[in-house]
């Protein structure tokens, strides 16, 4: 087929970068990549990282009223570590900006306009300590989930920030669980207040995934990435595994899942759930959730609070 240096036309070009990424090749930010490519990148781990730093919120609210020191000193680690994930992840996508004369800074403008989205979870309250526990064990695990499933990303910047991320989501989770199970062997008030949460909290958690689709068109957000190798389950089934995962794990806690259509079907061998309101999605996508805008309005005091911090630094390049 010969080397892309050699290739002449686009077409060319794009069935040379198909067959690296076939054959495993991981792409790098300072090689040619199709158009399309780098956008579905951008939106991609813009979207995450921002989603990292915007996730990192409802569990600050928790920091000051957490019920014990220890308690308060993991809660104020697993945000720190949040706030890494998002700058390294904005990182990634800066260098494929450059083209664009684009930076991170234009992504925080995206953010406060509403043209950058960030995770439906992130929008929702959180009314009680056992929400910080949901949020540790049940999001970030089906967090896990979608983000293992993209280590092999044939962009190679993505997968190597994976790597890491991934290796620090577990260490929330098992912090989350912990809460969890804390609460599960205390009174019964504290057990009322898991099931308050995981009622209040399971809708998002169907949604976080996306809505179903088939990889098969190459029409949807998920159909590009599919194709791209940047992942390879669909929304559907990577909610599927989630599913498979942790129900076993919250009824063995004794707790009730708010769906009494749930049932796994052996002949399929597929769960089967009521779908959520897909339509209150849109609307929390369009930042209208429950604390979409007190969310944002507090991103958007830090930013500008903070912006003497920047200038400094830039200044001393």
């Amino acid at each position: 087929m010969g080397t892309l240096m050699e290739a002449t036309t686009d077409e060319e070009r794009m069935e040379h970068f198909m067959a690296r990424i076939e054959s495993g090749d991981k792409i790098e930010a300072d090689e040619w990549m199709p158009e399309e490519y780098r956008v579905t990148l951008i939106k991609l781990i813009s979207m995450h990282g921002i989603s990292e730093i915007m996730g990192a919120l409802p569990e600050k609210e928790w920091v000051p009223r957490a019920p014990s020191l220890n308690r308060k000193l993991g809660i104020m680690a697993k945000v720190q570590d949040e706030m890494g994930h998002g700058q390294l992840l904005l990182r990634v996508v800066e260098d494929l900006m450059k083209p664009y004369g684009r930076d991170r800074g234009d992504l925080m403008q995206d953010l406060f306009s509403g043209d950058l989205k960030f995770h439906n979870v992130f929008h929702m309250p959180t009314k009680t300590w056992a929400d910080a526990g949901i949020i540790g064990w049940l999001v970030d695990g089906a967090a896990i989930i979608t983000q293992t499933n993209m280590l092999g990303a044939s962009y190679g910047p993505y997968a190597r920030a994976l790597k890491r991320i991934c290796a620090e989501e577990v260490f929330h989770a098992q912090h989350g669980e912990s809460i969890i199970l804390a609460l599960a062997e205390g009174n019964d008030k504290q057990k009322a207040m898991i099931q308050e949460a995981l009622d209040r909290w399971w809708e998002s958690l169907l949604m976080f995934f996306g809505p179903a689709g088939k990889a098969t068109t190459g029409s949807s957000k998920q159909d590009v990435t599919i194709k791209y190798k940047i992942r390879s389950s669909t929304n559907e089934e990577l909610r599927q595994s989630f599913l498979s995962k942790y129900i076993p794990r919250v009824l063995s806690l004794g707790l009730t899942i708010p769906d009494p259509t749930l049932h796994y079907d052996e002949e399929k061998e597929w769960w089967e759930y009521q779908q959520p309101d897909w339509n209150e999605f849109k609307k929390i996508t369009k930042n209208q959730g429950p604390r979409s805008e007190e969310r944002l309005n507090l991103r958007r005091v830090s930013y500008e609070n903070n912006a003497w911090v920047r200038r400094a630094l830039s200044a001393t390049v």
